[in-house]
Protein backbone atom coordinates (compact mmCIF):
# COMPACT_ATOMS: atom_id res chain seq x y z
CA UNK A 1 0.00 0.00 0.00
CA UNK A 2 0.97 3.59 -0.56
CA UNK A 3 0.78 6.24 2.11
CA UNK A 4 0.25 9.95 2.55
CA UNK A 5 1.02 11.40 5.99
CA UNK A 6 -0.92 14.61 6.46
CA UNK A 7 -0.78 17.13 9.30
CA UNK A 8 -4.24 17.94 10.64
CA UNK A 9 -4.94 20.63 13.19
CA UNK A 10 -7.80 23.00 13.95
CA UNK A 11 -10.04 20.60 11.97
CA UNK A 12 -8.01 21.28 8.80
CA UNK A 13 -5.87 18.94 6.71
CA UNK A 14 -2.78 21.00 5.83
CA UNK A 15 -1.25 21.50 2.38
CA UNK A 16 -3.61 19.06 0.63
CA UNK A 17 -2.77 20.20 -2.93
CA UNK A 18 0.81 18.91 -2.48
CA UNK A 19 -0.37 15.59 -1.05
CA UNK A 20 -2.97 15.26 -3.82
CA UNK A 21 -0.34 15.88 -6.49
CA UNK A 22 2.05 13.27 -5.03
CA UNK A 23 -0.82 10.76 -4.69
CA UNK A 24 -1.81 11.28 -8.33
CA UNK A 25 1.79 10.90 -9.54
CA UNK A 26 2.15 7.66 -7.53
CA UNK A 27 -1.10 6.29 -8.97
CA UNK A 28 0.06 7.17 -12.48
CA UNK A 29 3.48 5.55 -11.92
CA UNK A 30 1.90 2.30 -10.69
CA UNK A 31 -1.05 2.19 -13.09
CA UNK A 32 -3.61 2.67 -10.32
CA UNK A 33 -6.81 3.78 -12.01
CA UNK A 34 -8.86 4.41 -8.88
CA UNK A 35 -9.09 8.13 -8.04
CA UNK A 36 -8.96 9.59 -4.54
CA UNK A 37 -9.93 13.17 -3.67
CA UNK A 38 -8.17 13.88 -0.39
CA UNK A 39 -10.10 17.08 0.24
CA UNK A 40 -13.40 15.20 0.06
CA UNK A 41 -12.19 12.17 2.04
CA UNK A 42 -10.25 13.63 4.97
CA UNK A 43 -12.22 15.16 7.83
CA UNK A 44 -10.15 15.63 11.00
CA UNK A 45 -12.04 14.56 14.12
CA UNK A 46 -11.48 17.74 16.15
CA UNK A 47 -9.21 20.75 16.77
CA UNK A 48 -6.24 18.75 18.12
CA UNK A 49 -3.00 18.01 16.25
CA UNK A 50 -3.15 14.71 14.35
CA UNK A 51 -1.00 12.66 12.03
CA UNK A 52 -3.42 11.46 9.37
CA UNK A 53 -2.35 8.27 7.60
CA UNK A 54 -4.09 7.91 4.25
CA UNK A 55 -3.30 4.39 2.98
CA UNK A 56 -4.32 3.50 -0.56
CA UNK A 57 -3.92 1.15 -3.50
CA UNK A 58 -5.98 -0.05 -6.46
CA UNK A 59 -8.49 -1.81 -4.19
CA UNK A 60 -9.33 1.07 -1.88
CA UNK A 61 -8.18 3.24 0.98
CA UNK A 62 -8.22 3.64 4.74
CA UNK A 63 -7.79 6.70 6.94
CA UNK A 64 -6.28 6.75 10.42
CA UNK A 65 -5.89 9.71 12.77
CA UNK A 66 -3.23 9.51 15.47
CA UNK A 67 -2.52 12.23 18.05
CA UNK A 68 0.84 13.72 17.11
CA UNK A 69 3.70 14.38 19.50
CA UNK A 70 6.87 15.52 17.69
CA UNK A 71 10.12 13.69 18.38
CA UNK A 72 13.14 15.83 19.03
CA UNK A 73 15.86 15.22 16.45
CA UNK A 74 19.12 16.90 17.32
CA UNK A 75 21.72 14.60 15.74
CA UNK A 76 22.09 12.58 12.55
CA UNK A 77 24.53 9.76 11.75
CA UNK A 78 25.81 9.46 8.19
CA UNK A 79 24.99 6.06 6.65
CA UNK A 80 25.77 4.97 3.09
CA UNK A 81 23.23 2.87 1.20
CA UNK A 82 23.61 2.95 -2.58
CA UNK A 83 20.98 0.28 -3.22
CA UNK A 84 18.05 2.05 -1.50
CA UNK A 85 15.12 2.97 -3.73
CA UNK A 86 12.15 4.82 -2.21
CA UNK A 87 10.67 7.01 -4.97
CA UNK A 88 7.08 6.50 -3.76
CA UNK A 89 5.82 6.72 -0.20
CA UNK A 90 5.03 3.13 0.70
CA UNK A 91 3.50 2.00 3.98
CA UNK A 92 6.17 -0.75 4.11
CA UNK A 93 9.25 0.93 5.59
CA UNK A 94 11.27 -2.20 6.38
CA UNK A 95 14.43 -1.02 4.60
CA UNK A 96 14.25 2.44 6.17
CA UNK A 97 13.63 0.93 9.60
CA UNK A 98 16.74 -1.25 9.19
CA UNK A 99 18.82 1.84 8.38
CA UNK A 100 17.32 3.67 11.37
CA UNK A 101 18.64 0.91 13.63
CA UNK A 102 22.19 1.90 12.58
CA UNK A 103 21.87 5.36 14.16
CA UNK A 104 23.94 4.43 17.28
CA UNK A 105 23.61 7.30 19.79
CA UNK A 106 22.06 9.65 17.22
CA UNK A 107 18.37 10.42 16.76
CA UNK A 108 18.23 9.37 13.09
CA UNK A 109 20.44 8.67 10.08
CA UNK A 110 21.24 10.82 7.07
CA UNK A 111 21.46 8.54 4.06
CA UNK A 112 24.22 8.93 1.49
CA UNK A 113 23.39 7.40 -1.87
CA UNK A 114 25.87 7.26 -4.74
CA UNK A 115 28.10 9.79 -3.00
CA UNK A 116 25.34 12.35 -2.47
CA UNK A 117 23.26 13.35 0.54
CA UNK A 118 19.62 12.30 0.29
CA UNK A 119 17.18 12.04 3.22
CA UNK A 120 16.79 10.83 6.77
CA UNK A 121 14.43 7.92 7.41
CA UNK A 122 11.55 10.35 8.05
CA UNK A 123 12.42 13.66 6.43
CA UNK A 124 14.03 15.56 3.60
CA UNK A 125 17.00 17.71 4.56
CA UNK A 126 18.40 21.14 3.81
CA UNK A 127 21.79 22.74 4.39
CA UNK A 128 22.27 26.47 4.72
CA UNK A 129 25.42 27.36 2.78
CA UNK A 130 26.45 30.99 2.17
CA UNK A 131 23.06 32.13 3.48
CA UNK A 132 21.06 29.98 1.03
CA UNK A 133 18.99 26.94 2.00
CA UNK A 134 19.90 24.05 -0.33
CA UNK A 135 18.15 20.69 -0.51
CA UNK A 136 19.45 17.57 -2.31
CA UNK A 137 18.43 17.58 -5.95
CA UNK A 138 18.05 13.78 -5.85
CA UNK A 139 16.19 12.95 -2.63
CA UNK A 140 14.98 9.43 -1.95
CA UNK A 141 11.43 10.76 -1.71
CA UNK A 142 10.14 14.05 -3.06
CA UNK A 143 8.42 15.25 0.09
CA UNK A 144 5.43 17.56 0.07
CA UNK A 145 7.00 20.15 2.39
CA UNK A 146 10.16 20.12 0.29
CA UNK A 147 8.07 20.68 -2.87
CA UNK A 148 6.14 23.54 -1.25
CA UNK A 149 9.29 25.29 0.01
CA UNK A 150 10.92 24.98 -3.43
CA UNK A 151 7.79 26.46 -5.03
CA UNK A 152 7.89 29.32 -2.51
CA UNK A 153 11.54 30.03 -3.39
CA UNK A 154 12.79 29.26 0.12
CA UNK A 155 14.74 26.14 -0.92
CA UNK A 156 16.99 25.54 -3.90
CA UNK A 157 17.70 21.99 -5.12
CA UNK A 158 21.42 21.30 -5.55
CA UNK A 159 23.75 18.30 -5.70
CA UNK A 160 24.96 17.97 -2.10
CA UNK A 161 27.80 15.73 -0.99
CA UNK A 162 28.96 14.82 2.52
CA UNK A 163 31.83 17.33 2.10
CA UNK A 164 29.21 20.11 1.88
CA UNK A 165 28.23 19.51 5.50
CA UNK A 166 31.38 21.32 6.66
CA UNK A 167 30.36 24.38 4.61
CA UNK A 168 26.89 24.51 6.16
CA UNK A 169 26.09 26.95 8.94
CA UNK A 170 22.77 25.17 9.64
CA UNK A 171 21.04 21.90 8.79
CA UNK A 172 17.29 21.38 8.81
CA UNK A 173 14.77 18.59 8.43
CA UNK A 174 11.38 18.89 6.80
CA UNK A 175 8.30 16.77 6.41
CA UNK A 176 4.54 17.21 6.48
CA UNK A 177 4.34 16.83 10.24
CA UNK A 178 7.23 18.97 11.53
CA UNK A 179 7.31 21.54 8.76
CA UNK A 180 10.88 22.88 8.63
CA UNK A 181 13.05 22.52 11.75
CA UNK A 182 16.74 23.04 12.35
CA UNK A 183 18.87 20.25 13.79
CA UNK A 184 20.64 21.50 16.91
CA UNK A 185 23.72 19.25 17.22
CA UNK A 186 24.22 18.53 13.54
CA UNK A 187 25.67 15.49 11.85
CA UNK A 188 27.95 12.88 13.34
CA UNK A 189 30.04 10.98 10.77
Amino acid sequence: MLLETIRCEHKEAKHLPYHQKRLELACQALGITKRYDLKALITPPDEKLYRCRFLYDQQGYSIEFHPYFPKKISSLKLITCDSLEYPLKYADREVLNALFELRAECDDVLIIKNGCLSDTTIANIALQIDGVWLTPDKPLLRGTTRARLIDEGFLTPAPLRPSDIAKATKIALMNAMVGFIEVENGIIP
